[in-house]
């Protein structure tokens, strides 16, 4: 495939900082690739670079000629003075468009909820997100380059989301924390991180997210990389990737066993009975109770009789449609907001922290390690095990000049760490966490998560990150629009499922939620090959694991071969000549190999 866009040996800085180094890529027509890294990184100049809005410091940008590039920025730039009508469909009316499957299915899913006559200056945040995604949607480009996609999107337009952008033929260059989408959409994976020098650089991985994190694990291994914090943080998410998330590792055999060596004396990533047992301590036997609740907000009826209990130790998620409910009921079990009728009782033992959406006016000249030594100076994990307040700031990415910086002069993702690590210091047993992951990079991600697999309390969580709930989540809990809560034994899969093809709905029960473990991205609806056609692809896929074993096995003996003669030219080029031979049999056998093991999936 000819490629569309290359960057050769770009440069770019911003005062002292060089955020890309002599950077070398290409994307190639009909490639999707995500980008990955820590916020202030370089992820968002690297867009800019590519779609011509910023030029290099040196290096070279080009592009084919006529390359039409579609852009999602992380700005709104949509025209006050203009209809949603105007803006997204170009003024169409409604029989012109409807005809169109393709505009009908994009104006349907985004602006479901947006009546297309009202003026653009009147919509929320939200709303107008949806609107920049769908004008961009609806155009033919040659390139798409997406920036935080799925901000402002619930689980199931993200669903929707990965699914159209899989069957565009477009190229795709997206930016995003949502790790679920990323590796239901990418093809290969772009980290850009600091390099040896901290300027930054740009790794390229196939696959998605959790082949990054596999490939990524395998080159620290590789690389006999220290066994620091950021490394153990890489290990734990490699053994939640192994063995939480088996769909998403339908990865070659082959490609698993080099990185399994890092997971063998790796734990699940919660100890969940323990954890329970330490909450009932803390807890007692009651914590939030929500009997025979009715709750109206506008003339939208959310909560009807609905009775819901949670119990110590409860790890659960809520999905539903944005204006379900899913922030009302989180205010409910919190106390901020009282229901129309029935009641909501809360255990004489609880302390209780609520994570909102909005990030609440701080004092903008109080400095960071300050205001959270004010807070605690030393907090205690689950095991006991004691934690400065200055390591909780690193541990969430405040160094250095952070530390004494103003809140003032705070980044949007900053601010949230901040938000989140007041609460955590203030030591709750109950934690409500609404929409926790906006503004946070993957690495955040990792380090909360790691945080919350030792916290003993109760958690409830509202996210449209489905990454993020499966995997801090012991059970899901869904707004179906019946007025009551529901649980989902299948997890997001049952409530997309139910959603998609207007099933029964999940029965609600008033039980607490037993900690049921959901496999991650499974799917019920797709049947399994039988009799002789499962034997054979079985026979298949042990006959390419012996060949693919056998050539891992021929690919290190000719690494030592060239080590060993390094000396020698001749020899090297015929062993670079079988090396060559060696890697295009291995992708020939992997690709067999996935055809395989698709029809026993």
């Amino acid at each position: 495939m000819a490629n569309l866009l290359n960057l050769e040996k770009v440069t770019k800085s911003y005062g002292v900082r060089i955020l890309l180094d002599e950077v070398s890529l290409g994307v190639a027509e009909g490639e999707r690739i995500g980008i990955v890294g820590r916020n202030g990184d370089g992820k968002t100049t690297l867009l800019n670079l590519m779609a011509g809005r910023e030029t290099p410091d040196s290096g070279r940008v080009s592009l084919n000629r006529g390359l039409h590039i579609g852009y999602l920025d992380q700005r709104d730039l949509l025209d006050d003075t203009h209809t949603v009508r105007e803006v997204v469909l170009a003024g169409k009316d409604d029989h012109e468009w409807a005809g169109d499957s393709r505009t009908r299915e994009v104006v349907e899913v985004l602006l479901a909820d947006v009546a297309l006559d009202r003026d653009v200056h009147g919509l929320s945040g939200g709303e107008r997100r949806r609107c920049s995604l769908a004008r961009l949607l609806l155009d033919d480009v040659d390139l798409l380059i997406l920036d935080e996609p799925t901000n402002h999107l619930d689980v199931e337009a993200v669903a929707w989301l990965a699914e159209h952008l899989t069957r565009r033929t477009s190229a795709l260059v997206v930016v995003t924390h949502d790790r679920w989408f990323l590796d239901a959409v990418c093809e290969r994976t772009w980290e850009v991180h600091p390099g040896a020098n901290s300027a930054g650089v740009v790794d390229s991985y196939d696959g998605g997210y959790a082949a990054f994190v596999l490939a990524r694990a395998e080159r620290n291994r590789q690389a006999s990389a220290s066994e620091s914090r950021r490394q153990n943080l890489l290990r734990k998410e490699l053994a939640w990737l192994r063995r939480g998330a088996p769909a998403r590792t339908a990865k070659p055999k082959f490609r698993i066993d080099a990185a399994n060596e890092l997971i063998e004396d790796v734990p699940p990533p919660r100890d969940r009975i323990e954890l329970q047992r330490f909450a009932t301590q803390r807890l007692g036997k009651q914590v939030v109770d929500l009997e025979d609740v009715d709750l109206t907000r506008g003339d939208k009826k959310l909560l009807q009789d609905a009775t819901w209990r949670l119990g110590p130790g409860d790890r659960v998620g809520i999905v539903g449609v944005n204006g379900a409910g899913k922030s009302s009921v989180l205010q409910l079990v919190g106390g901020s907001l009282q229901p129309d009728h029935g009641r909501v009782k809360h255990g004489k033992t609880i302390a209780l922290a609520h994570l909102f959406q909005q990030v609440p006016a701080e004092d903008p000249d109080a400095r960071v390690l300050p205001s959270i030594e004010d807070i605690r100076r030393v907090t205690r994990t689950a095991t006991g095990q004691e934690v400065s307040a200055s390591s909780m700031l690193e541990r969430f990415g405040f160094t250095g000049d952070k530390l004494t910086a103003r809140i003032g002069d705070l980044s949007g993702g900053e601010r949230r760490r901040f938000q989140l690590l007041k609460l955590l210091l203030a030591e709750p047993n109950v934690l409500l966490l609404d929409e926790p992951t906006n503004d946070l990079d993957i690495d955040t991600l990792n380090v909360l998560e790691d945080f919350l697999d030792g916290w003993p309390g109760t958690l409830v969580v509202v996210s449209h990150d489905r990454y993020f709930l499966e995997r801090v989540t012991d059970s899901v809990w869904a707004l179906m629009g019946d007025g009551k809560l529901s649980m989902l034994p299948n997890g997001v899969d049952q409530y997309l499922a139910a959603r998609k093809q207007g099933e029964a709905r999940p029965v609600p029960t008033p039980a607490a939620p037993a900690p049921v473990a959901v496999p991650a991205g499974r799917s019920s609806g797709k049947a399994k090959v039988g009799g002789a056609d499962e034997r054979a692809a079985r026979k298949t896929v042990a006959r390419l694991d012996k060949q693919l074993a056998r050539l891992n096995a021929r690919e290190a003996a000719i690494a030592e071969e060239m080590l060993a003669n390094a000396s020698d030219p001749e020899k090297l080029k015929a062993l670079h000549a079988e090396s060559r031979t060696v890697a295009t049999q291995k992708a020939d056998f992997e690709l067999e190999w996935l055809e395989a093991v698709a029809l026993l999936e």
